[in-house]
C-alpha cells in the first residue's frame, strides 16, 4: 500500500511517501481503506518530537474516514461498511476504557501518533471505534469530525457544563477545534464572543455563529469582553493557545466562570492568582479528546440537521502532507486541512 512514512523527528521533509506492507486485521480489529485523513496540530508534534515519547517509525494521521475492508472474526462490521473512526485506542479492561473515555486510561494510544494511522491507503483500527458514517456528509467532512469536535464537545458539555443563555469566550477562531465551538455553542443556544487575527477569520467566525468578535491583535481581548458583557465577564472561556491567551482568559472569566483548556500550542508555564480564583468560584478544567458515545452523539446531531458541518479550509494529497505541514504551521488555515487519499 501507498503510506506516509515517518522515520525520524524533524521538520516536514521527513514526511515520504513509501510502498508499506498491507496491515492485517487482529481478532478484534478491522482494516480501513481510508478515504480521507484531517490533519491536526497532533501531526506536527509527532513529527517534531520532544518531550513526549511517540515511537518511531510510523504512518501518522489521526482523523480518518474510510470503508471496511476486511473484519477480524469477533468484529459484527462487514466490508463496505461506511465509518467513521474513534482516534483513541484505551487501554483494555480498564474503568476509562469500560466509561468510553479511552484518553484517561493508562497507557492509551492516539492513531497516528502511537500507532500507524490516516495517512496511507489501509490501516487496522479496533472495530469498537469504528462509527457508521452519515451519508450527507462528504469523506472529506467526516474525516474533519473526530479530533475537532469530540474535543470541543466533551470541553463544553461534559467538562465546562455550558447552558443555554450563557456567554462562551471562544479564543482563535480560526481553528477546526474553534470552528466546532462555536457551532456547538450555538446549538446548546448560548451567545458566543469569539477571536481571532484577521478580518477573514472573524467573517468566518461570524458565519459559524459568533455573536460578536474580537481581534485580538487590535483589541485587548478582556477590556473588550468586559464591555460586551456589562463588566460581567463571561460564563465559559474555551482555549487551546495556552500560555499566550491565559492571561486574558482569566481576566475576562466571570464571578463562578469555567475556563477550560484543551492545548498548549503557545506554551504551558502560566501564572494563576488563587486568592482571585477561590474569591470568585471560579474553575480552570483540562479537558482532553472525549468518548466514542460523544462522537455518536456528533455524527447523530450533524445528520439531524442540528449542528454545522466542518469547515473544510484545503483539501490535499498524500503527496502533499509535508506542505500542509508547513501551511498548519503557518497559522494561514480557516477551518481544517484534509488528506484525501481515495476516491
Amino acid at each position: 500500500m501507498k503510506a506516509v512514512w515517518l522515520e525520524k523527528h524533524g521538520g516536514p521533509e521527513n514526511l515520504i511517501v513509501v510502498e508499506r506492507p498491507d496491515p492485517r486485521p487482529k481478532h478484534d480489529e478491522v482494516i480501513i481503506a481510508v478515504k480521507a485523513g484531517g490533519l491536526n496540530h497532533l501531526d506536527i508534534w509527532v513529527r517534531m518530537g520532544g518531550a513526549r515519547p511517540f515511537p518511531l517509525p510510523l504512518v501518522p494521521g489521526t482523523d480518518m474516514a474510510g470503508v471496511v475492508a476486511e473484519a477480524g472474526e469477533l468484529s459484527a462490521l462487514q466490508p463496505g461498511d461506511e465509518v467513521v473512526v474513534y482516534p483513541c485506542v484505551g487501554k483494555k479492561n480498564t474503568a476509562a476504557t469500560e466509561s468510553g473515555i479511552d484518553p484517561m486510561s493508562a497507557g492509551f494510544q492516539f492513531l497516528g501518533a502511537h500507532r500507524d494511522g490516516a495517512y496511507a491507503e489501509k490501516c487496522a483500527v479496533p472495530a469498537i471505534n469504528c462509527i457508521p458514517k452519515p451519508a450527507g456528509l462528504s469523506w472529506e467532512e467526516a474525516a474533519a469530525v473526530p479530533v475537532n469536535y469530540i474535543t470541543a464537545w466533551h470541553m463544553l458539555i461534559a467538562r465546562a457544563n455550558l447552558q443555554a443563555g450563557e456567554t462562551v469566550l471562544i479564543q482563535a477562531a480560526g481553528s477546526g477545534v474553534s470552528t466546532a465551538a462555536i457551532q456547538i455553542s450555538r446549538m446548546l443556544g448560548a451567545r458566543v464572543i469569539a477571536t481571532s487575527s484577521t478580518s477573514a477569520k472573524l467573517e468566518h467566525a461570524r458565519t459559524q455563529g459568533a455573536d460578536e468578535v474580537i481581534n485580538y491583535r487590535d483589541e485587548n481581548v478582556s477590556e473588550r469582553v468586559l464591555e460586551l458583557t456589562g463588566g460581567e465577564g463571561c460564563a465559559v472561556v474555551f482555549d487551546h493557545a495556552g500560555a499566550a491567551t491565559f492571561g486574558d482568559d482569566m481576566a475576562a472569566l466571570a464571578t463562578g466562570g469555567r475556563l477550560v483548556v484543551c492545548g498548549t500550542t503557545t506554551g504551558a508555564e502560566v501564572t494563576i492568582n488563587l486568592a482571585t480564583l477561590y474569591r470568585r468560584s471560579q474553575s480552570v478544567l483540562g479537558s482532553t479528546l472525549g468518548t466514542r458515545t460523544e462522537l455518536r452523539a456528533i455524527l447523530a446531531q450533524m445528520e439531524a440537521g442540528r449542528l454545522g458541518r466542518p469547515v473544510i479550509d484545503r483539501v490535499a494529497s498524500l503527496n502533499e502532507v509535508a506542505d500542509m505541514h508547513r501551511y498548519l504551521e503557518s497559522g494561514q488555515q480557516t477551518g481544517k486541512v484534509v488528506i484525501k487519499v481515495a476516491k
